[in-house]
């Protein structure tokens, strides 16, 4: 024994290393079992009970190099589950066809089994068994290679702060996939008009068109999808493909993979350029700044390539049809009719017109931003777009001649509410009613309606003046605004009311006269 011991102890001494503590199985324990057997020539009886391992460790530590981690021999027994896999693998089959929203969960699945047959597992391994269903049922995908001169469309959504008003902004993303190029504008909606003007800021961008564009199955975009699977497209995108002569493919409905290129760059535009919350005073700013984001990006050199962005894009450009001579406008065309309150409604909302086109047909070219109205050859309204619903966008100016005649509805119209007018034209008014009553009301009204022709700037300077001559009159005040615009000092008789323009009249002497005789008897 005493030996024997003292021969252990001398093998001890002999081994390179010291004990593993704790019996973990890392890879330096491996090195050293199999160093003690291959090289030392000791047992697997000495090596278990020196590192205190189980001889089946170390059996396996001879086999392996390195841990081969768990393996498993045989499939898990699910012995309450096993007789019910059948009916739960025919329920996810049928949930293929369903609504994703209107799928079997865990929690269901386990109700149905044991209402319906008895089922007396639990919620757990019925849980792990849909999980394992899941995961060999996910759709598996092929690496595309992308051609130059090719594109891909898409919206995102993202919250930004526009004006110091916290709301949703749907981007436009337009992806080069060939050179990975971009670029991304943001609108308050995502409507047929945004999705033309992004196509049309797009391509400026770049100066160049696609040959052809992938898209989804959007609804301003596709009307309807026949059932031979083409598509019928929406009359203001078909007149933009026109337009610009692309050839425009479609991916399969709810399938967004079938265009991951883009949707991986609303992703990133989300997660880079809209992180932390954009603040802009305007669209135009917030939209400059998105510019700029991708222009710069041209710079970056993706993962898997030698090229930089906006070089591999010169390859795109080269392939890409050049621009036409004009670009597309990109507005919705309808027409409409003129109420008996001189408003025309466009999407749900109400827009004004001059009152003398009351109950006549129009036509409404909607933008993005803006919303013009004409009535045959003549542009008669323009108005900010409104994103609201079942709103009224006035412009004052359009009433001012009928509250000319209906003078009781000055204190009470709606599209007068609401109109910010400095404070010097509500103390022309207090002294136009003070001198003269209902015709110092009608006489403001008319000033307002200086409106119609000079800008605000110019009739608040000649309001002003005429309050610092004392000269309340709209005879007045016409005459200085007219001085300004012709850049003459004003001549007022302020001795005579209403302070009309004094009259210089001349007199003619006899010698003109007989010149003129003089002249027509020669």
């Amino acid at each position: 024994m005493i030996r024997l011991r003292s021969a252990q102890k001398s093998a001890r001494i002999t081994l390179p290393g010291s004990r593993e503590g704790g019996g973990i199985f890392t890879v330096e324990l491996y090195r050293k079992v199999r160093h003690a057997y291959f090289r030392q020539g000791m047992s697997k009886r000495a090596i278990a009970r020196y590192f205190g391992i189980s001889r089946d460790s170390v059996d396996k530590m001879i086999v392996y190099a390195v841990p081969p981690g768990y393996r498993r021999t045989a499939p898990v027994k699910r012995p309450k589950l096993d007789g019910f896999t059948e009916i739960i693998d025919r329920w996810l089959d049928e949930d293929t066809d369903r609504p994703r929203k209107q799928r079997h969960t865990a929690k269901r699945v386990l109700d149905r089994l044991r209402a319906e047959h008895g089922f007396t597992g639990g919620y757990t391994i019925v849980k792990a068994y849909l999980r394992e269903h899941q995961g060999r049922s996910r759709e598996m995908f092929v690496p595309l290679r992308h051609a130059p001169g090719h594109a891909q469309a898409d919206f995102g959504e993202a919250l930004v702060v526009i004006g110091g008003v916290e709301q949703k902004a749907h981007f436009f993303a337009f992806d080069l996939p060939h050179s990975d190029a971009c670029y991304v504008r943001a609108y308050p909606a995502a409507t047929a008009e945004a999705w033309a003007d992004g196509h049309v800021h797009a391509f400026a961008f770049f100066g160049h068109v696609p040959l052809s564009a992938l898209y989804d199955n959007d609804r301003c975009l596709v009307a309807r999808i026949l059932p031979d699977g083409t598509r019928k497209r929406a009359t203001l995108f078909s007149g933009l493909l026109s337009h610009y002569v692309i050839q425009d493919c479609y991916g399969r409905p709810g399938k967004g993979n079938d265009k991951g290129s883009v949707e991986g760059l609303v992703g990133w535009a989300r997660r880079n350029l809209m992180v932390p919350l954009p603040c802009f005073a305007s669209w135009d700013d917030f939209n400059a700044s998105l510019e700029e984001q991708c222009r710069k990006r041209q710079a970056e050199t993706l993962r898997g390539h030698c090229e930089t962005i906006g070089e591999r894009l010169q390859r795109d450009l080269e392939a890409m049809m050049p621009l036409p001579p004009a670009p597309f406008e990109a507005c919705d065309q309808v027409t409409g009719r003129v109420s008996s309150q001189a408003l025309v409604r466009y999407k749900t909302n109400d827009y004004s017109v001059p009152v003398a086109y009351g109950h006549r047909d129009v036509w409404i070219r909607g933008y993005v931003d803006r919303v013009v109205i004409g009535c045959g050859g003549d542009i008669i309204a323009r108005h900010p777009r409104c994103y609201g619903r079942e709103d009224m966008v006035f412009d004052p100016i359009h009433y001012l001649p009928l509250l000319e005649k209906k003078l009781g509805a000055l204190d009470q119209a709606a599209p007068l509410a609401d109109w910010e007018l400095p404070t010097e034209f509500q103390t022309l008014r207090r002294l136009m009613e003070a001198r003269l009553l209902k015709a110092g009301r009608r006489e403001y009204v008319q000033v307002l309606r200086l409106l119609e022709t000079f800008d605000l700037a110019v009739l608040h300077v000649a309001v002003k003046t005429a309050l610092q001559m004392g000269a309340v009159s709209f005879d007045a005040i016409r005459h200085l605004v007219l001085c300004q615009v012709e850049r003459r000092p004003p001549r007022l008789d302020l001795d005579v009311y209403p302070y009309l323009p004094r009259a210089n009249v001349g007199t003619t002497s006899v010698a003109s006269y007989m010149s003129l005789i003089v002249g027509s008897t020669a």
